[in-house]
């Protein structure tokens, strides 16, 4: 199961335990308990105060194992084998079960262990979903946080019939007490909002009571990291705000262009940007969204900015870094049948589709990529791209090709999104040489037809292009004196990883530039 690279350095971290673990197995006959039998007797060889204990009990799912201390009932359960991405998953949970304390923030922590009520969590996840592990982690914490607060992690390709049962069709799929709950990608923080209902009051008092900062950043991608730290190496009163630290890289499965690194993962990546802000003093606010924006005429003297939670901060500039995010298709059918079909991600939910046929939308890079990557995994996938003529590289383009599994499609628009109002069962598209419509009978839709900036909450106050783009001049400053921005959100070309970290860095150069030649008066 573990080979001995991964039994070493599995050993080095269950050192740090300091309280007795048991793994409590529910298994069966089938060979996938076999696996998990095997996996669970390896970890319990690599620490004395790690013990296993069988069961076999018809109420629970088969298989699975329970990690939780000696005489206690409750703990984090794992339906399924915890490998590939949630590998570490299961390390963290072997860790804080056993006694290691959790680096997320006091505040949010006693947040969690004050939860009133009875809460039932299961998240389906699929192995290769690099999205899966943060939610599966967050859940599992709160768990071993709250005894009231149960999680079991569910690999979907292994109960395919709850899949079907509950119409899975993207993961992370999370239910509490039996009802849907979220999906996709949710930080702790936005878990605890949602469960916790006086928590948005909470929030807002705290955001509202803090001193004005000198460069608040909106947003906390590669430019919002990179303005940071260039800012608070400044000695400039910094602050950062964002719904989740990395943004879009979050969603990225392998960069392999930044350079100095030669391959490295998004979550990994978002993870040594995080690392790096932190070993600065920077105000990091995580888990807000940004609703408005009040220059500082308006404001009385300093710029503010106003959150969904109702909070107010203030500051004397600003650095907007709010990201990019998925281009829908725009067509009937596709919010109704988001999550049920139509989905972004193919690393993610492309296992919840084998043996089916599908469609990817967009011939791009990222198009040819998911139709390669899914060829693997499905019956059959259809590409359908708008254009007379693919974008994707040549070589792409050529493997995608060399696929018998893979049809491509030019000239194709599609139309509507059709299904039987549980999940999605064909796609309309029309050939654009000829108007003919045609019907495509499939499971799911993988939409990869680029980005849109996330500027919305903007408003008519900063100038923005026709497709939303912030306009910046060279320096990375807006119409408005005192803002810049940065990143995916402006009208810099190439939505690069490297250049929204140049542009977040040019813009807190700015500021300072501004801050520095500028009253340090401020508004009461």
């Amino acid at each position: 199961m573990l080979d001995n690279n991964l039994q070493a350095q599995l050993k080095a971290y269950l050192e740090k335990l300091t309280k007795p673990l048991e793994l409590v197995a529910n298994l069966d006959s089938s060979e996938k308990s076999n696996e998990i039998k095997q996996l669970i007797e390896q970890i319990a060889s690599l620490s004395d105060k790690i013990s296993v204990r069988e069961v076999h009990d018809k109420s629970l799912r088969m298989p699975s194992f329970l990690i939780t201390n000696p005489g206690v009932d409750s703990g984090v359960r794992f339906a399924g084998s915890p490998l590939g991405h949630e590998f570490t998953s299961l390390v963290l949970a072997l860790l804080q079960v056993g006694g290691h304390p959790s680096k997320e923030a006091q505040e949010l922590l006693e947040q969690i262990k004050s939860l009133e009520g009875e809460f039932h969590f299961e998240t389906y996840y699929s192995l290769s979903c690099h999205n899966c592990p943060d939610v599966v982690q967050a859940f599992n914490l709160m768990a071993i946080l709250n005894p009231n607060i149960s999680h079991t992690a569910i690999d979907g390709a292994l109960f395919q019939n709850e899949i079907e049962e509950r119409n899975v069709m993207g993961v992370p799929a999370v239910f509490l007490n039996g009802k849907e709950f979220g999906q996709g990608r949710m930080t702790l923080s936005e878990i605890v909002s949602k469960v916790d209902t006086k928590a948005d009051e909470r929030a807002a008092k705290s955001l509202t009571e803090r001193e004005p900062f000198e460069v608040l950043i909106i947003g906390s991608g590669p430019a919002g990291a990179s303005a940071a730290i260039y800012t608070a190496r400044k000695g400039i009163r910094t602050g950062v705000i964002g719904e989740r630290f990395g943004g879009q890289v979050m969603d990225t499965v392998d960069i392999e262009n930044y350079i100095s690194v030669i391959k490295t993962e998004g979550a990994i990546f978002a993870g040594a940007l995080k690392n790096h802000v932190d070993n600065y003093d920077v105000d990091v606010i995580d888990g807000q969204s940004v609703t408005k924006l009040i220059p500082a005429e308006q404001a009385g003297g300093l710029h503010q900015i106003e959150t969904a939670s109702g909070g107010i901060l203030k500051s004397r500039s600003i650095i907007i870094s709010t990201g990019a995010r998925w281009r829908n298709m725009g067509v009937p059918g596709e919010q109704e049948y988001r999550t049920k079909g139509v989905t972004f991600c193919p690393h993610c939910d492309g296992p919840l589709f084998k043996g089916k046929r599908v469609a990817v939308i967009g011939g791009g890079n990222s198009g040819i990529e998911a139709a390669i990557d899914l060829a693997g995994i499905v019956e059959h996938v259809t590409v359908l791209e708008f254009a007379p003529e693919l974008k994707a590289d040549s070589v792409l383009q050529q493997k995608a090709r060399s696929l018998k599994n893979i049809d491509i499609i030019l000239n194709a628009q599609t139309l509507e999104v059709k299904g039987d109002g549980s999940k999605m069962t064909s796609l309309e598209y029309k050939d654009r040489t000829n108007e003919t419509v045609h019907s495509l009978a499939v499971a799911g839709a993988f939409v990869q037809i680029g980005l849109l900036p996330n500027t919305n909450w903007l408003g008519d106050t900063i100038t923005r292009n026709r497709i939303g783009e912030i306009e910046v001049d060279a320096r990375g400053e807006t119409n408005i004196k005192g803002i810049f921005a940065a990143g995916d959100c402006t009208t810099v070309p190439y939505k690069q990883i490297i250049i929204s970290a140049g542009e977040g860095a040019k813009a807190a150069l700015s500021a300072f530039d501004y801050l520095i030649r500028t009253s340090t008066r401020t508004a009461e």
